[in-house]
Parts: C-alpha cells; structure tokens; sequence
C-alpha cells in the first residue's frame, strides 16, 4: 500500500499549494492556509495536454480554497504533466495531430485515447483519495465533489460512476460514445457545461451526453461560442454548484 508523500511546500494569498506523489503519480494538494476544522475535498480533472498545475487548475483552485474553504486535489493525468508518455501515448497523439491537420474528425480518435487514459486513471484517483482521506484536515467521513472538462469530463465521468464517495460533480463538454453509459450510471448532482457553436464536438453529441446522465438534479449550460471560448463565469458557476451541494458558503469578492 503506498502512501502520500510531500514533496515541496508553499504558500500565497491565502492559499497553501504541497505537492506531493501517490505511487508513482504526482499531484497537488491546495488548502486554506488558515483554519483547523475539517473541510471538503474537491478532486479536479484537468484537460488534455494540459497537467496539474495549468493556470486553469490553479485558478480553480483558488476559487474553491480562498472562495469556499474547500481543500482541491489534481494528479496528472497517465502521459501528461510530469509523467512519461508511452509508445501508445506518442502514437495516438501523432494520429491526432494529423487529423486536425488534415482538417478531419478528431472525435474517434480522442475518445479512444481518452477512454484508455481513463482506464489507467480511476484507481490511481481511488488510491489517491483514501490517502488523502487520511489527512487529519480532511478526513473520511467529509463531502468529496469534482469538476473537470475534456479529458478530465472522460476521466471523471469514469470515475464518479464507480467511486460513491463523491456526491456532486461539474463536468463539461465531450463526446458521448463511450461515456454515456457510464453517466448512466451517476445519480448525484450534476452541472454539465457545453459550448452551443462547439465545432469538434457537435451539439446533439453534447446534449445526448448530458441527457445520459440518471441525476435527479442535473443542469444545463449551453453557451453561444465554439470549442474554446467557453466563459470565464463557468468556472465560477461551478463553485457555486459545488459549494451548495457540499455545504458551505462562497464568499463575495472584496
């Protein structure tokens, strides 16, 4: 069994950020940097090319910490960030790239990559969250969400549908093929975010997506705009969603 293990230290407006490995895989761990009472633990996905400490997982980040008291927790993702990639990791990266290139779908080959890096992702974030659990801060018996979008929608969808400990998540946008039988899966709260002009994922794609999934309690946000322009208020939105159904305030901005 392995543990958690630190590995640098530091803070800044209100916010502790420690690094740390689980196994092998590397992560970050952002806290108030104030405060003894246990708190929420939100596990956030990042995106694809991307890694645990892009100025998106930073920024959400600092809204779930200094905004709502939450601890927030990333690892990278198998092949991204600080970890090695594969010859298949390699493979289907350069099949990608030459699909856009050529202007072609990049759909199939995206969600059969996603779908593998997923796979290999779930029970590392199972592991990692039983040992942050352990932290006397967080505790096993706290609310857990999530929130993530694109190759952390296909990571988290993945991950909610089997994990009951997290009782909310936000995702966004992605291809349903291989997910919307797994969101089958999910009841609790969900806050699905997609782009109305999206030009790689097309909208019945989208909406089919969030149609899959079983909550009870499940919202929409289709925004004007294509792929890339999704608003800077969603992230915001998404707080908001986890801070109600975790249970505790957002602040207001000063």
């Amino acid at each position: 069994m392995h543990s958690l293990q630190f590995t640098a230290e530091s803070s800044s407006d209100g916010m502790v950020e420690r690094d740390f490995t689980m196994g092998g895989v590397p992560g970050v761990l952002w806290s108030p940097s104030s405060g003894a009472d246990r708190a929420p633990l939100v596990l956030m996905g990042h995106g694809g090319g991307a890694h645990k400490k892009h100025p998106a997982m930073v920024g959400r980040a600092r809204l779930l910490v200094t905004g709502c008291g939450f601890h927030a927790a990333v690892i990278d993702a198998p092949g991204h960030g600080d970890r090695p990639r594969t010859a298949h990791d390699e493979q289907e990266i350069a099949e990608l790239r030459k699909a856009q290139a050529a202007g072609g779908p990049e759909g199939p080959i995206v969600v059969r990559y996603n779908a593998r890096l997923a796979e290999l992702a779930v029970p590392e974030w199972q592991v990692t969250l039983d040992a942050l659990q352990e932290l006397p801060e967080i505790g096993s018996d706290g609310p857990v969400g999530y929130v993530g979008i694109g190759l952390g929608t296909a990571i988290g969808v993945s991950l909610v549908a089997v994990e009951p400990r997290i009782t909310a998540a936000a995702f966004g946008p992605h291809w349903p093929d291989v997910l919307a039988e797994k969101a089958k899966q999910i009841t609790v709260p969900v806050e699905f975010a997609m782009q109305w002009d999206d030009e790689r994922i097309p909208r019945e794609a989208g909406l089919a997506l969030f149609d899959a999934f079983a909550s009870k309690e499940k919202t929409l946000h289709a925004n004007a705009g294509k792929h890339m322009e999704m608003p800077r208020f969603e992230a915001d939105s998404a707080v908001r969603f986890l801070a109600r159904h975790l249970g505790r305030a957002v602040a207001s901005p000063a």
